[in-house]
């Protein structure tokens, strides 16, 4: 797999703003009631002010097309997986899991990784249980994840 996960600039926001949108749209495959995602997934500002902050990273092939992207929190030795999300054209290819051992490479010093998805999606719910996150929490809405290193 020649793909690289690296943070993203605010030049890259637009791309990963649309990739992003088609990626939660798509989750009406796996049980959503409508097209939709978590607050910001179809802004272009929100987008920016990832990027700006040092939040916002992509996966992209050898010749710089951006396959995907992820929004991640580092609070001390814990690290909150904000999201991820891969363009539809490539799910299933291994990408996600790719981009998921590069998160854990990219901080050698977090202890402890953190995320959450929507109890409904059972695309996403399967991913992380297959990559060894635990569940420790769930409300009517959320399902909370964490990996401990």
């Amino acid at each position: 797999m020649n793909v690289q996960f690296m943070k993203a600039g605010t030049s890259d926001a637009l791309v990963l703003n649309s990739i992003s949108k088609q990626a939660f749209d798509s989750d009406v495959e796996v049980g959503a009631a409508s097209p939709g995602g978590p607050p910001g997934y179809q802004s272009v500002p929100f987008h920016l002010k990832m990027a700006r902050t040092d939040h916002l990273f992509k996966l992209a092939d050898e010749n710089g097309v951006i396959l995907g992207g992820a929004i991640l929190f580092r609070q001390g030795d814990t690290l909150n997986v904000g999201r991820i999300f891969i363009d539809p054209k490539h799910f299933r290819k291994g990408y996600g899991i790719f981009m998921m051992q590069e998160i854990e490479t990219l901080f050698p010093e977090v202890k402890v990784f953190t995320l959450d998805t929507p109890g409904w999606n059972t695309r996403t719910n399967a991913f992380y249980t297959k990559l060894g996150y635990s569940e420790v929490k769930r409300d009517s809405d959320f399902i909370y994840y964490s990996k401990n290193r």
